[in-house]
């Protein structure tokens, strides 16, 4: 199988690999149809990386296909079913699967002890991914999505899902307002489920024109260039001077301004993922607002209600695919999304 496999930071290439086989019982083969290149992907290949993965593995963790051939203990898909794949599952025997924090996973690279194990279980960035034509995972990895789903639509299912697990932090209410910091393709996600859950006012910050004018087809109320104004003074005037009831931030950097848009008890979930981020935080700001900050990463067991979400069309999610690319362009989506040019990119497989 053509593949594109990371080698180091900075670098990965095309190569041949075996198709996978199925060895296990309860094992699934799936037919690759779409990848998603995700902003960590980005990350990994910077040098020095601002994200670690494992060299010469498989890259490629946002994912769906078609199952192939399922081994015999599998009942829940079976060969022809269009399926969404749950890229790092949890093991469901540590210490905290077992106290209903599957997030924190210790088979997973987010351990507090270890931050980045040398041999994590997340696919495409510590065990072999998902560009390349064929994969083989668990069946409790995998879950059933409408056969009429379109393969790019699905291939969001990933990100979806956490954001939709992290939005539930917040307990968004009617009526309620929000500001959603960046409009990457995980703010565009996130103003959009804001929106679905009844927020009637969202205000997106955003530098980049043409991501500004996609939130406003994603969700968006207002969109601001914070370059230009002042988005503190933008939440105020839309929330009767009282500041937004909850704030995203979606870009790793600006926790500090978050907390300054938020109301007195407001909430922030902070979502941007930046391991070299280490901002200047003004934590009197926190107690005397009584501000509550959560931490947003992975969505665990929330990709069955993912897939109802993307049948349902309730998101516009095709606002947000971007570009759907061969595998042999993978370069040409990284160039893209580098340039500020494209949003999600999709690429699937040539053969």
């Amino acid at each position: 199988m053509k593949s594109v496999i990371f080698k180091k930071p900075g670098v990965f290439a095309y190569e041949d690999r075996p198709k996978p086989q199925i060895t296990n019982d309860d094992d699934v083969l799936i037919k690759v149809l779409g990848v998603g290149i995700c902003g960590s992907d980005l990350h990994v290949l910077m040098d020095p990386p601002m994200h670690p993965a494992k060299p010469d593995i498989i890259f490629g963790h946002e994912y769906c296909g078609e199952v192939a051939e399922v081994g015999p203990a599998v009942t829940n898909v079976r060969p022809g079913d269009r399926v969404i794949v749950d890229p790092h599952p949890p093991c469901g025997h540590c210490a905290q699967c077992r106290s209903d924090r599957p997030g924190q996973c210790e088979t997973l690279y987010c351990q507090q002890d270890t931050p980045w194990p040398e041999h994590g279980v997340t696919r495409g960035l510590f065990a072999d991914g998902a560009l390349t034509s064929f994969t083989c995972v668990p069946a409790q990895s995998v879950y059933k999505v409408s056969s009429d789903t379109p393969y790019e639509l699905a291939a969001l299912a990933e990100p979806l899902s956490c954001v939709g697990y992290a939005i539930e932090k917040l307990d968004i209410q009617a009526g309620d307002t929000v500001c959603v910091l960046g409009a990457g393709p995980m703010g565009l996600l996130f103003a959009a489920m804001a929106k679905a859950n009844g927020a009637r006012k969202v205000i997106v910050s955003e530098p980049h024109g043409y991501r500004r004018e996609k939130s406003l087809k994603c969700g968006a109320t207002r969109v601001v260039d914070p370059t230009k104004e002042d988005l503190k003074q933008v939440c105020l005037e839309e929330t009767d001077g009282l500041g937004v009831d909850h704030c995203i931030e979606a870009v790793g950097q600006l926790l500090q301004t978050a907390i300054d848009v938020v109301r007195p008890s407001g909430k922030v979930i902070m979502f941007g993922h930046d391991e070299t981020a280490k901002p200047n935080i003004r934590l009197a700001d926190i107690v005397r607002k009584e501000v509550q900050i959560f931490g947003g990463f992975l969505g665990k067991y929330y990709f069955e209600k993912t897939a109802r979400i993307i049948e349902s069309g309730i998101l516009p999610l095709g606002e947000i695919v971007s570009h759907t690319l061969p595998l042999s362009e993978y370069q040409k989506g990284l160039d893209l999304l580098r340039a500020g040019k494209a949003l999600k990119v999709i690429i699937y497989p040539e053969d």
